[in-house]
């Protein structure tokens, strides 16, 4: 037991936050700071200076929100493991015979469906290959989820 790691590692994308994160921040620094000296100047090295600030900026808005999609993604994570775990209290069978059927989208649309129905609504998702959306118009009891980011 001594032997077996108590603390989780932080997990970094190296391209996201060593090589493009800080380069975005430097770039975008030195634009801000070049544009600043030449602003009101109405010639070429002011317009080239704002044009590199600008894509600098906007450039690292991207990056900043990839956040949003590392959340979405554990999110889509999350409701996996929940759909799975509802499925089992409510069938005592696991999801995962179902799961190469089911398309992530369907799994997302699933985990709308009340407890009496989603058995049979995986069933008929992975046979009919049906869509999220016509997943959620067999839904009778439609359970919302007013937590997703």
């Amino acid at each position: 037991m001594a032997d077996q790691p108590t603390k989780n590692k932080p997990m970094y994308y190296p391209w996201h936050h060593f090589v493009l994160f800080p380069a975005a921040v430097v770039l975008a620094g030195y634009g801000i700071r070049r544009y600043l000296n030449v602003a009101g100047n109405d010639d070429e090295i002011s317009r080239l200076w704002f044009t590199i600030m600008l894509l600098a900026v906007v450039g690292l808005g991207v990056l900043i929100m990839l956040r949003q999609h590392y959340a979405l993604a554990l999110q889509d994570r999350l409701i996996r493991l929940e759909v799975r775990q509802r499925y089992f209290e409510l069938t005592g069978k696991s999801l995962r015979a179902w799961e190469p059927q089911l398309q992530m989208s369907q799994i997302l649309a699933l985990r709308f469906a009340g407890d009496a129905e989603l058995p049979t609504l995986v069933e008929a998702a992975a046979r009919e290959k049906l869509s999220s959306k016509d997943i959620q118009a067999r839904i009778q009891d439609f359970q919302f989820d007013h937590l997703r980011v």
